[in-house]
């Protein structure tokens, strides 16, 4: 699957059914070429440019299902919610 794909998907927290938002970034181990996480920008974020300073960071154990049009995770939203 190609980056351009996964940023088309929407990402929804099962725990409490919250929709995220979509992807922005991905964090990757350059050593071993892992995603370590997705980064999506908190609501509020235009383009990731305007708004408010906050990021959801998605560790890719959290990530429990990507389908054709959703990426579900299941993550405390105090944790992965972080200053940028």
């Amino acid at each position: 699957m190609r980056f351009s794909e996964i940023k088309e998907k929407e990402v929804i927290n099962v725990c409490d059914g919250c929709r995220l938002g979509y992807v922005c970034d991905m964090d990757i181990d350059i050593k071993t070429g892992i995603i370590k996480k997705l980064i999506i920008p908190a609501k509020g974020k235009f383009f990731g440019l305007f708004g408010t300073e906050q990021e959801y960071h998605i560790k890719w154990c959290d990530i429990k299902c990507i389908g054709d049009d959703l990426i579900l995770v299941h993550a405390n939203i105090d944790d992965i919610l972080t200053d940028c």
